[in-house]
């Protein structure tokens, strides 16, 4: 499912402009780890949604799955955290990655911080904007093995030929995007251009079956 997202998140991107490819990430450090499982740790937000946290960490475990890592369940790590005095998400980020990743004995931990989670309303259009920046860390040194910074963006616009019908479309589209606006769709759209962009996403894990199926041809 996220592998087909990339292609019409890729394509949505297009539109904004066209920009220089970024250079390879050096995977040096992941390779050398290979880590198995994963941590997910209490998403810090910087956003002013209260319950962006909550509804982010939720489309995080089957994307890292089916990119081919163990995902601790993140109920059982929230649960646990909170029972060791690490139920704050600012101070799990700032507290030492080893000793959390101990807890549990994951090879690395997934931090995740929402930079922007909210919609622009301008008159007669409206803007839905997730941006999220993930960091990888190990946890056995601590060290960042990956990261990555995705912005994904929405804005619904009425083409049926008559300007005047458009903007009252428009109007009425950003209204209720502005009351209900559906961040779900943009934040799995930013964890698939993180997960699986070639050169920029995170490697795949030892139970990655495309992988597998891939060395073994």
């Amino acid at each position: 499912m996220y592998r087909h997202l990339i292609v019409l998140c890729l394509g949505a991107l297009a539109l904004g402009g066209c920009q220089a490819p970024l250079p390879d990430k050096d995977y040096s450090l992941l390779k050398a780890e290979a880590p198995r499982s994963i941590l997910i740790v209490p998403i810090v937000n910087k956003s002013t949604q209260v319950d962006a946290p909550d509804s982010f960490l939720a489309t995080l475990p089957v994307p890292l799955a089916e990119r081919g890592y163990y995902v601790f369940p993140v109920n059982m790590v929230k649960r646990t955290m909170e029972d060791d005095g690490l139920s704050d998400a600012d101070l799990v980020a700032s507290a030492d990655p080893v000793r959390v990743a101990s807890l549990f004995g994951a090879d690395a931990i997934l931090y995740a911080s929402i930079e922007n989670w909210t919609t622009q309303y301008a008159v007669i259009s409206a803007a839905t904007i997730v941006d999220i920046h993930y960091t990888l860390k190990s946890g056995k040194t601590g060290k960042t093995l990956w990261d990555a910074r995705v912005r994904t963006q929405y804005s619904p616009h009425a083409s049926s030929g008559n300007l005047f019908a458009d903007l009252i479309a428009d109007a009425i589209v950003a209204a209720i995007q502005r009351a209900h606006p559906n961040y779900l769709p943009l934040a799995n759209q930013a964890n698939a251009l993180a997960f699986y962009t070639k050169g920029q996403g995170l490697l795949p894990g030892p139970y990655d079956i495309a992988a597998k199926k891939t060395v073994t041809q």
